[in-house]
Parts: structure tokens; C-alpha cells; sequence
């Protein structure tokens, strides 16, 4: 597929709740294995160098908290509704 330059042909839904949650969970699987150089951390983050793969732990740390805070606070902007049901025994 070839990259956007613009994004006039891109159309889509807002993101629900349960999507919004299940990118938390994946941005907190990503960290953890950052965090625990995982097998796959490096591969995941890594940014091409003069020595081939390279990558920047802290960055890429501080990129998913980026990440984290932006869809968390999608999440609680969300609208709710709270609803109660009054008993008349």
C-alpha cells in the first residue's frame, strides 16, 4: 500500500471505549517488554543506525507514556451514563 500524502481518503469511526482499552492494553504489554527486554522490544522500537538496528530505550519509553496518556485521556473524555433505579418495597 502506498503512503498517504494527505488524509482526504481516509474515513472512519471514533474509537469506542472497549478499542480505546484494548490499545491501553497492548501500549502496557509494549512497555513491559521494554521494560524487561523482551525478545521482541527491541524489534519492535528500533530505529535504523550506522551499526545497523539501533534503539533508544528511553525514547521509545517515553514515546509509549506518550501514547498511554493520549488514549487515556480519549477514555475519560468519553461521555457516560450512570443510571439508578429507585426500589418502591
Amino acid at each position: 500500500m502506498a503512503d498517504l500524502t494527505n488524509l482526504d481518503s481516509v474515513a472512519g469511526n471514533e474509537l469506542t471505549a472497549t478499542q480505546i482499552q484494548g490499545i491501553l492494553q497492548q501500549i502496557d504489554v509494549d512497555i513491559m517488554n521494554l521494560v524487561r527486554d523482551g525478545k521482541l522490544a527491541a524489534l519492535k522500537y528500533s530505529v535504523p543506525g550506522n551499526a545497523g538496528q539501533s534503539t533508544d530505550r528511553a525514547s521509545n519509553l517515553s514515546a509509549l507514556l506518550a501514547a498511554r496518556d493520549h488514549y487515556q485521556n480519549l477514555l475519560i473524555a468519553m461521555p457516560s451514563w450512570n443510571t439508578s433505579q429507585a426500589s418502591l418495597d
